[in-house]
């Protein structure tokens, strides 16, 4: 779309985007997470979703048995510009990217069906806080000007989902509202995560061959919690006593196995814990706690015996609402020492002093050791799993289906079970919505549980008519919630919210696939789930009785970002995650309405050519979004100084448990984010060659880059690698070295050109 069309209010919009920067993001936006083990024993104890599988169960093929799919996996670098760009998933526009500790990446699955090569899906697992709109619409795009062997992927069957972490670089998304922290929309973040997702679905499609599918769950007790358990408790207490959790502590896996060589080239899982490990201080780029989790089990695996040289993990996300990784709890960090309050999670009256604490929440780290280690948690379950497949998986077979269609939700009038006619709304965000939770809270006066007449300054409302004030047909519909944003009918300079709406199905066999716009609630997710299983089941997609109940998964947040679903118990309640339910108290019911209603398309006998009505497309803002942040205009080496020259070298020797630490003359790593490469390496001298040991895909190595003068263009790059900052049995005694690679943009000319450093010589003992 041309900018002409818009060009007329842009000096109106421009002035009306000043106030709103200062003005949105500083009522409750900032450090709001909205963009934001033990097994066998089991979670529940009647809802068929839920049924354990059996161990006595069939028993994972075999090459020789019959592949019944074809399978392929792929992996490929997304890491946006890791300086200078407001991380997303807290939207505090003071949290400014300043480093990197470890790149984020997209991986792709791809299953198709031997007999029908041409029924496919592809699940896309991104590093990102979500799916988005305009993401998903370059992807396809993307997949088809790759020609024809590409045509059989597209809107039906592509699945982008996020891992919801909240250190990630921001600036891409398409809908107006998560752009104003991220000061508008960044070209260069967005084109590294399509091309990147690109890329991996490249890569699978060109690694697919026959193989096996199987599925397995387990239970890992202690990598999440409950964020919200008031809120929990309002749904009905013989709902709430077949379950032992009030959060999932289910971890599904699928197991993709190649047929040639028996070798497995990944793993798929679902697990439902927040991206929010890494603190809201934090500003270096991360995948958190699920990135974590993906690089320990790839390297566990690549190159063993039983997994490919280029073996993939995926750790999705499930129904991840009221989650946390902050599993000691929330407390009162204004010198109390006391847990904060049961109902809206406040000290004294106030959100800003209660905090989540995550397992090591004693190191002063921006979370960065908790991260690791909540992890670690879900990587040592997800490997117990694996090996237990052999005896507790299920061999997949069936059809391969999938659908997609948009749906409306700004009026969505449907019949609910009790034969009852409700309505959707246009979207809108309660006053707790800018209380933020535990995982990070608020900004002024703004609390959580805060129904009918809210308990905020009368002058959030003066603001709020400021930027629309919403009717009351709106406030009776959004009711009990009290409007604070009016956001799904704001649309200057462009639409602030979706109404739009995806609705995505993936079947293979009798596993389903809800493919999830918003962050579903445990209870929430529970439902959908529920729904889904009971209407395959009457629909006779899962064919052998009651004992092969269909398994159902929820992946998300995906395909957009539609911020929160409560079920409607919680909606009343308006903590956070009610509040944040865009589209009034039956979203829930809603989105479980259009997934059922649905589910006859993804019937065997259904023809593939009968697709049910697409819906009305959503908007895509790419070539209209504003962007206030600044470019890189040129860099310079201090005098008497050139690039990549060591300003404060390793010290001679160094031990366990201590960190090497160089300084270089820098350049802005805008200038090239060295996809599939690396800002820097550490060597390793074995047999009188350097060998590179770790890069930006390790934790333990830090990339730090600050400007020392926007003047004169200067900067410099501080490198760490910490040494005992994990269980590291490939680190050695022996001599080792620090390498950075850099890119600076000339003086004059705008020519990007690289360069490198390296530190001197260091030894281990």
């Amino acid at each position: 779309m041309a900018r002409s069309p818009v060009a007329a209010p842009l000096a109106v919009a421009f002035l009306g985007l000043l106030i709103t920067f200062q003005l949105v993001s500083r009522f409750g936006l900032p450090n709001v997470g909205f963009f934001h083990f033990q097994h066998r024993s089991e979670d529940v104890t009647t809802a068929p979703n839920q049924k354990p599988l059996s161990p006595a169960g069939p028993q994972p093929a075999i090459p020789g048995d019959g592949p019944a799919y074809l399978l392929g996996a792929g992996k490929a670098d997304i890491t946006g510009p890791v300086v200078e760009i407001n991380l997303m998933g807290y939207a505090d526009p003071n949290q400014v990217g300043s480093g990197l500790r470890q790149r984020l990446y997209s991986r792709a699955f791809i299953v198709g069906g031997l007999d029908k090569p041409d029924d496919r899906i592809v699940y896309l697992v991104l590093d990102t806080q979500s799916g988005d709109t305009a993401v998903r619409h370059g992807i396809l795009q993307g997949l088809n000007e790759l020609g024809p062997e590409y045509g059989v992927y597209g809107k039906d069957n592509v699945a982008v989902t996020g891992t919801h972490s909240h250190s990630g670089p921001g600036a891409w998304l398409n809908y107006l509202l998560p752009q104003i922290t991220s000061k508008g929309f960044e070209l260069q973040s967005y084109r590294a995560i399509v091309d990147g997702a690109l890329l991996s679905i490249q890569r699978a499609h060109e690694s697919l061959a026959p193989g096996f599918l199987s599925v397995a769950e387990s239970q890992i007790q202690d990598a999440n919690i409950n964020r919200s358990p008031y809120a929990y408790l309002a749904n009905p207490e013989e709902e709430r006593a077949r379950y032992h959790h009030d959060v999932d502590k289910t971890m599904t896996m699928l197991k993709f196995q190649r047929a040639a060589d028996g070798r497995d080239i990944g793993v798929l899982t679902w697990y439902p814990v927040h991206g929010t490990s890494m603190l809201g201080n934090n500003t270096l780029v991360t995948g958190d706690n699920k990135g974590v989790a993906a690089a320990l089990f790839e390297k566990d695996i690549r190159g063993t015996g039983e997994g490919s040289a280029d073996f993939v993990a995926g750790f999705s996300q499930a129904n991840v609402g009221d989650t946390s990784p902050n599993v000691l709890g929330a407390y009162c960090e204004d010198g109390s020492g006391a847990k904060c309050t049961f109902e809206d999670s406040t000290c004294g009256g106030r959100s800003q002093p209660c905090h989540g604490r995550g397992p090591m929440f004693r190191q002063k780290d921006q979370g960065a050791s908790s991260c690791y280690e909540i992890g670690r948690r879900q990587y040592a379950g997800a490997k117990d799993l694996y090996r237990s497949m052999a005896s507790t998986g299920t061999v997949l077979n069936g059809p391969v289906r999938s659908l997609h269609v948009y749906h409306d939700f700004s009026n969505f009038t449907f019949q609910l079970p009790n034969a009852s006619l409700v309505t959707t709304c246009p979207a809108a965000l309660g006053y707790s919505f800018a209380a933020g939770t535990t995982d990070g809270p608020g900004a002024f006066d703004f609390t959580q549980n805060d129904t009918g007449s809210p308990d905020a300054s009368p002058v959030w409302a003066v603001v709020r008519n400021f930027l629309r004030e919403p009717s009351e047909t709106q406030k009776a519909c959004h009711s009990p919630k009290p409007i604070l944003l009016d956001v799904g009918e704001i649309d200057r300079p462009y639409l602030w919210t979706p109404n739009i709406v995806d609705i995505q199905l993936l079947r293979i066999g009798k596993f389903f696939v809800i493919v999830s716009p918003g962050e579903a609630t445990t209870m929430a997710g529970r439902r959908w789930r529920e729904a889904v299983s009971r209407s395959a089941s009457s629909l006779t997609l899962s064919s052998n009785g009651k004992d092969d109940l269909p398994i159902v998964v929820l992946g998300g947040p995906a395909n957009s970002y539609t911020h929160y679903i409560a079920t409607e118990e919680e909606y009343g309640i308006q903590r956070y995650e009610g509040a944040s339910t865009l589209y009034g108290a039956h979203t829930l019911n809603a989105y479980i309405n259009a997934s059922t209603a649905l589910l006859p398309y993804l019937h065997s006998s259904d023809p593939i050519g009968n697709h049910p009505s697409p819906g009305p497309e959503p908007p895509i803002h790419t070539n209209i979004s504003l962007n206030f942040n600044s470019q890189v205009r040129f860099d310079r080496p201090p005098i008497f100084k050139k690039f990549g020259q060591v300003l404060k070298d390793v010290e001679p020797v160094y031990h366990r448990r201590e960190t090497v630490h160089v300084t270089f003359v820098g350049a802005n790593p805008r200038n090239n984010l060295r996809l599939e490469g690396t800002f820097v390496a550490v060597e390793h001298l074995s047999q009188g060659k350097w060998v590179r040991l770790r890069d930006d895909s390790d934790w333990d190595l830090v990339y730090r880059w600050r400007r020392t003068s926007t003047v004169l263009g200067t900067s410099e790059v501080d490198v760490e690698w910490e040494i005992a900052s994990q269980e590291q049995e490939d680190v050695k005694e022996g001599l080792y070295r620090v390498r950075y690679f850099g890119d600076q943009k000339v003086f004059g000319t705008g020519e990007v050109e690289a360069f490198e450093g390296v530190s001197g010589v260091f030894g281990i003992e």
